[in-house]
């Protein structure tokens, strides 16, 4: 027997399905709202300090994609998984509507290799620093723009009425799938109910249309909600399918056991909390001023000075002489290693600390390893949300609004996210151990946690 909350969710996903046109509306109305917002900036002058965001188109669109629209789609993940990509997203909608018109082409092997979330998250995230994208329209149109101009070209090429883009090369894919795990809603599939509906629906010549699953998920098998886009399209398909709730650490607990892979690992330690670390510390880090000056001074004893030139394009690295704001090659090549140092540092110490918790629960597995990795991802997600946060902060800030509030929030997140993770990684080990092995290992996890918490520390209190 159905409970009445359960029966309201799966009423949900039949209206998602039932409603397409309401939701291509929704699609198109963002895509030309997206559209405006990257475009129309790069006509108007660089905002001055009087500028704000009531009086400034460009100050406006700034607030709105990194003060709002990036941070809360990252919350929204995490309480109704990727229900974004599916329903609101302009790529997601822009890329589907190209290869419903496009090529229909197979999709090519290289595209589906799974390092993909990883590297094209780093390259995003430092690329996006080198040219300043939270600052500047221009920046903003060449990465964001740029994004969605490849989405609709691989549309276009490969997969007919698919998300071929969105499914391998998003720059936020691997963030989202990661994210959608903790989500406390999912698309529930009876395999049992699956077979037996479809030998009826076959004994008796009952005609099913077929399901286009856009990020191409096997229905049938699927378990999670990390590469669902939550659109409902499913909803209801062999009356096997339904919007469902879940405890949110099922996914990480239990399927992260088989389905947890070194890639997904790899954007969580080294990506999340270590390149997105490192792009949101560069810019308030004595050490990387003093690193700066260090390495200057070499170049300067060496006679090597071109790399103290600002003579880059903006395209390569922050060039705005009106605004005084303008990088050398140095600076460039300062933020890149710091960044990539930071990330060598944090996600090394971390994988250092979850393969000790691995050894001391007794025995030292890389899938093991994996599956302990997942269970860092509330902190994950919590960080690159505080550190896009700050954008939000120092505009509002800006304007004249106190945010005496601001550290209050953010210790109450952190503590919140660290005590997911630890109640995460302790069931995780009590999968594996008991007894004196499991408190053991379980003080290495905190130990991993503390790393994370301590990064936070120096950025928001001690630096």
């Amino acid at each position: 027997m159905h409970s009445k909350s359960s029966r309201y969710i799966a009423y949900a996903g039949y209206w998602l399905r039932d409603h397409r046109k309401v939701i291509l509306g929704i699609q198109w109305f963002i895509v030309l709202f997206y559209a405006a917002l990257i475009i129309i900036p790069c006509f108007y002058p660089v905002p001055d300090n009087d500028a704000r965001i009531l009086n400034n188109l460009t100050v406006f669109a700034q607030f709105c994609f990194w003060g709002i629209w990036w941070p809360f789609v990252l919350l929204s993940m995490i309480f109704l998984g990727r229900f974004w990509c599916g329903v609101m997203c302009p790529e997601g909608a822009l890329t589907e509507w190209a290869s419903n018109n496009g090529l229909g082409r197979p999709i090519p092997k290289w595209m589906r290799w799974g390092g993909w979330p990883f590297t094209a998250f780093a390259l995003t995230t430092i690329y996006g620093q080198l040219v300043s994208v939270y600052q500047y329209p221009w920046a903003v149109l060449l990465v964001l723009g740029g994004s969605t101009v490849a989405a609709i070209i691989v549309g276009f090429l490969y997969a007919k009425n698919k998300r071929a883009w969105c499914n391998y090369l998003c720059p936020v894919n691997g963030v989202f799938a990661l994210l959608a795990k903790l989500a406390p809603v999912y698309y529930k599939v009876d395999k049992v109910a699956w077979d037996e509906n479809r030998q009826y629906e076959k004994a008796n010549l009952i005609k099913v249309a077929q399901v286009n699953c856009a990020p191409l998920q096997p229905l049938r098998s699927m378990q999670g909600s990390s590469g669902c886009h939550m659109c409902g399209r499913c909803s209801g398909h062999h009356n096997a399918i339904d919007l469902s709730f879940r405890s949110p650490m099922d996914e990480v607990v239990r399927l992260g056991a088989s389905e947890a892979t070194f890639w997904q690992m790899a954007l969580i330690l080294y990506g999340l909390l270590g390149i997105a670390i490192g792009a949101f510390h560069w810019t308030m880090s004595p050490l990387f001023i003093q690193y700066k000056l260090t390495l200057a001074e070499f170049f300067i004893n060496h006679e090597i000075w071109w790399i103290l030139d600002n003579n880059a394009p903006w395209f390569v690295l922050t060039h705005y002489p009106e605004n005084n704001d303008v990088f050398s090659w140095l600076d460039g090549l300062c933020i890149l290693t710091y960044i990539l140092a930071t990330a060598a540092v944090m996600g090394t110490a971390l994988l250092a600390c979850l393969t000790a918790a691995t050894a001391i629960a007794g025995h030292v597995s890389r899938q093991r390893i994996y599956h302990l990795a997942q269970a860092f991802i509330p902190i994950a997600g919590a960080g690159v949300f505080l550190g896009l946060s700050a954008t939000t902060l120092s505009l509002i800030k800006h304007e004249g609004i106190n945010t005496w509030w601001a550290n209050d929030v953010r210790l109450l997140l952190l503590v919140v996210s660290s005590c997911a993770v630890a109640w995460l990684g302790f069931r995780i080990l009590q999968l594996w151990t008991s007894g004196w092995r499991l408190m053991v290992s379980f003080c290495a996890v905190l130990a991993a946690l503390a790393v994370v918490n301590s990064a936070w520390g120096l950025m928001f209190w001690w630096w």
